[in-house]
């Protein structure tokens, strides 16, 4: 589909997570923010967001509703994708700690841990430099968060915390171990939001 360079229309997949609030940090950034539950919802958007949550209950759900493939033949394609933490965990090629049944999409060339920052009772928020976004450190929220082990030489690592990776780019495919739209910061979503003007 086509669309004014200005005015992306980017899904936040609402299959379970913070949809919400990436739907708000969306207009802020100036796109088009809908929901996408459904293939045919998929089909609509110029990009897409994979919200934090609950990484295996999301893969399931994937599965249930009948997207898990139509999101891999759409990453495969070249869609530009942007994931929190749950998300992150969704766009690795290969996870450790992961449930066996447990499905990915793909589309960065990364290893992730799983809640290798530590439980839900040992989240936290950091001030974090991230390469490409001006104006200061932004604001991360950890919430039961990944990290990249290592990263395969396509990707490009934006942002370590604590000596860890914690935002990875391959591409048009983004991923972040935190949680930006939980912060007021509006500043990763704009930087996805003109990855995505830029392929358009």
């Amino acid at each position: 589909m086509t669309h004014t360079p200005g005015n992306p229309v980017i899904g936040v997949l609402a299959l379970q997570g913070d949809v919400r609030e990436h739907l708000i940090a969306l207009a802020a950034a100036d796109a088009v923010a809908r929901p996408v539950r459904r293939p045919e919802e998929l089909a609509e958007v110029d990009a897409l967001v994979i919200p934090g949550g609950e990484s295996t209950t999301m893969s399931k759900l994937a599965v249930l509703f009948g997207m898990l493939e139509p999101l891999r033949e759409r990453v495969r394609a070249g869609l530009p994708v942007y994931g929190t933490c749950a998300g992150m965990i969704m766009l690795a090629d290969k996870l450790l700690d992961g449930r066996e049944d447990q499905e990915t999409l793909g589309g960065i060339d990364m290893i992730v841990r799983r809640n290798a920052f530590g439980r839900q009772n040992e989240s936290f928020e950091a001030k974090v430099d991230f390469a490409g976004i001006e104006g200061g450190p932004v604001e991360g929220v950890f919430i039961r968060a990944p990290w990249v082990e290592s990263v395969g030489a396509a990707a490009e690592v934006l942002a370590t915390y604590d000596g860890h990776t914690v935002a990875v780019r391959q591409g048009n495919v983004l991923a972040t171990s935190f949680h930006p739209e939980l912060t007021g910061d509006d500043r990763v979503h704009a930087y996805f939001v003109d990855m995505v003007r830029a392929g358009l």
